[in-house]
């Protein structure tokens, strides 16, 4: 077999996954003790190197730093067999959804730099993921499974579908549920929903034509936390494949979310541009966990790009990670020295509960986007904003709405409120004078207005 490029490790415990697992996407040490298992993949340096060109699908493009092209590759899976059911699998989404994967723009707004007086040599760059499949990012994060699926069952280490392959089973009643519902029919998957009973009518008639099997779940007086997740927990225990947006329930889920990272990062370098800050809306983590490790995974391999700063946004009606991050904060102290940073997120890694917990009312927000109960995938970004500089910011629903408003009138690009909620981050962050003129900084609209 050849060396292998990639590895999944638990970012909690250490625990690395078997090379031949077919499922390594949960620590087999998940549910002992207090620790914050995520399994992460990580990859070696002097087995890759980053492509800064390609193809236009992201998944072609980023292929050979991703688990599935390393374990086909391992298993004497030739690169034209790959290739070939990367692209029959988007070729079937097209079909799903009127068109498949491509690079999604990123370049510096004039007409958004120009209203918040940045300078000529810094501004206001957008990633635009609004015409991407089912019209956000959170079909990245399912591509990325999907194809991990079909890997393990083209080799052999997992049954066929018709063998008693996993049940597909996500929580969400938004753009997760309807990127999952587009994914898996293009599989040919069947798969769960667990919805709240706030759900879209519009969402949930979609998800209906799009095959869907879905589960209402209401709110129980006396039980914290999302309900739609609690019944995922139960459907994953009974056997389901967690085909969802948390790394908690699947590390492998970030994987597909770091083509919007290493997207970023080769436009960058194209442009010769370099980032100052990055701020990024934040409801369970994943977006923000996978954007941060794409531009690590970068940089790690010999990408000439700095690290940027990392903001990660929420609402007033609920912001648990910035109650996590104040805490570990409180623990870092005032000096902030590396070695105090790393005692500190060690501590917190292995002590889950004391700075992760629900929110204890029901969030409410313009921006449902991001009302997670929990921020599941809260570590990496944590640690990212306690070793770049960055900081959490909850902002306000009027800032919301206002950033809205200017986002579409200035991009015209048709993003909802969820979607824009990270230019209301800037919003604050320049009112409260933490913002320079000649500073390039960078936000997502990661959903269309429905």
């Amino acid at each position: 077999m050849s060396p292998r490029a990639t590895a999944v490790v638990c970012a909690g415990c250490g625990a690395a996954a078997s090379a031949d697992d077919p499922f390594p996407f949960r620590c087999r040490q998940a549910g002992t003790g207090d620790v914050d298992h995520v399994m992460t993949v990580q990859l070696d340096p002097a087995l890759l190197r980053f492509p800064l060109g390609g193809d236009p699908n992201p998944f072609l493009r980023y292929r050979a730093l991703s688990s599935p092209f390393d374990l086909a590759r391992a298993h004497g899976l030739a690169e034209p067999g790959y290739l070939d059911i990367v692209a029959r699998l988007d070729a079937a989404i097209a079909r799903v959804d009127g068109h498949g994967f491509r690079l999604t723009p990123f370049g510096r707004s004039a007409a958004l730099s120009e209203w918040l007086g940045s300078a000529p040599a810094g501004g206001v760059w957008v990633k635009d993921e609004t015409g991407n499949v089912s019209g956000s990012h959170k079909a990245r994060h399912l591509m990325g499974l999907l194809i991990h699926l079909e890997i393990v069952e083209r080799l052999g280490l997992t049954p066929r579908r018709g063998g008693g392959g996993p049940p597909l089973a996500i929580a969400s009643c938004g753009n997760a549920a309807l990127a999952a519902a587009v994914v898996a029919r293009a599989g040919g998957r069947p798969l769960e929903v667990f919805i709240p009973t706030s759900a879209d009518p519009k969402v949930v008639a979609r998800l209906e034509h799009l095959g869907a099997r879905l589960t209402v779940c209401p709110r129980q007086d006396g039980v914290a936390g999302d309900p739609t997740y609690h019944r995922l927990q139960q459907a994953i225990r009974d056997g389901a494949f967690p085909f969802t947006c948390q790394g908690p329930d699947n590390g492998l889920t970030i994987e597909g979310g770091k083509t919007l990272g290493y997207e970023m990062v080769s436009e960058l370098v194209r442009a010769g541009a370099r980032l100052d800050r990055l701020l990024i809306q934040v409801g369970g983590g994943a977006l923000a966990s996978a954007c941060i490790q794409g531009f690590q995974d970068a940089i790690r391999l010999g990408v000439p790009i700095p690290m940027p700063r990392i903001y990660a946004i929420q609402t007033e009606g609920g912001y648990p990670l910035k109650r996590t991050y104040d805490r570990i904060a409180q623990r870092i102290g005032s000096h902030a020295a590396p070695a105090a940073v790393d005692e500190a997120l060690r501590y917190a890694a292995t002590h889950r509960s004391e700075f992760m917990w629900p929110w204890e009312n029901e969030p409410k927000s313009i921006a449902h986007g991001i009302l997670d109960d929990e921020t599941y995938d809260w570590l990496a970004v944590v640690r990212a904003m306690c070793t770049t500089g960055g900081s959490p910011i909850v902002v306000s629903e009027d800032e919301l709405i206002e950033a809205n408003t200017l986002a579409r009138a200035t991009t015209a690009i048709d993003v909802d409120h969820t979607g824009s909620s990270g230019l209301a981050g800037l919003l604050h962050l320049r009112r409260a004078g933490g913002l320079r003129a000649h500073e390039t900084v960078a936000v997502l609209f990661t959903g269309i207005r429905r």
